[in-house]
């Protein structure tokens, strides 16, 4: 059955029509695409490949709360970059740093795997656009804006098909600009939107990485 809400097919066609909205502004303009795994990849190639930019995943994780672990308190990325929402105000700083570092053990078994270990390409003074298939709370993105501003990105966009009307602040002070394609109004949750949004698996969002990399082989 359609819903109503049902704005894409999948997150290929997000990624496209994403694409599309940044194609006029940034295409050819040596931009550098992160995608947040896992379904921010898929969207991202899509963005990458009509803009002729550079692809890579960006690592970021949810610190879940003790006992609740559906529920985050915060974020952190690959280079250690934390975001904390007041409900870190719950917790000791003993028990934040352990979830922290369980975290970041997880998230250098992704780059293992994503990216063979190796860095981030180069940001430095480049433009960068960090897309996810949708920001519900924003949470993942901020530590990616956090690392991308700590390595001197001369322009950071945060581009996703959905969003809801609000999310982290830190977003907006963050980030240089926000795009989105569709706000909701009865929105609660990022699949509402998606005719499939099933999700990714590891092994998809690595073949997702090598296909592009193949085929933009200079």
């Amino acid at each position: 059955m359609v819903r109503n809400d049902e704005v894409f097919a999948d997150r290929r066609d997000a990624g496209i029509r994403l694409g599309r909205l940044l194609e006029n502004e940034y295409k050819n303009k040596n931009v550098l695409v992160l995608g947040i795994p896992r379904g921010g990849v898929e969207v991202a190639y899509y963005v990458a490949e009509l803009l002729n930019a550079d692809l890579s995943a960006i690592v970021s994780k949810k610190l879940p709360l003790p006992e609740q672990e559906e529920v985050a308190f915060g974020a952190v990325t690959e280079d250690g970059s934390v975001y904390l929402s007041p409900l870190a105000d719950e917790l000791n700083k003993e028990t934040i740093s352990r979830i922290v570092k369980e975290q970041i053990f997880e998230i250098k078994r992704r780059i293992k795997e994503y990216r063979a270990g190796k860095p981030l390409p180069d940001i430095t003074n480049r433009i960068v656009i960090i897309v996810d298939d949708g920001i519900a709370t924003g949470s993942t993105i901020v530590p990616a804006l956090k690392l991308c501003r700590g390595k001197k990105a001369a322009k950071i966009i945060v581009a996703a098909p959905v969003s809801g009307k609000r999310y982290v602040p830190e977003i907006d002070e963050l980030a240089d600009e926000v795009r989105v394609l569709e706000v909701p109004s009865g929105f609660f949750a990022v699949g509402q939107v998606y005719r499939d949004f099933h999700g990714l698996t590891d092994n998809e969002v690595i073949d997702l990485l090598d296909s592009f990399h193949r085929s933009h082989v200079s």
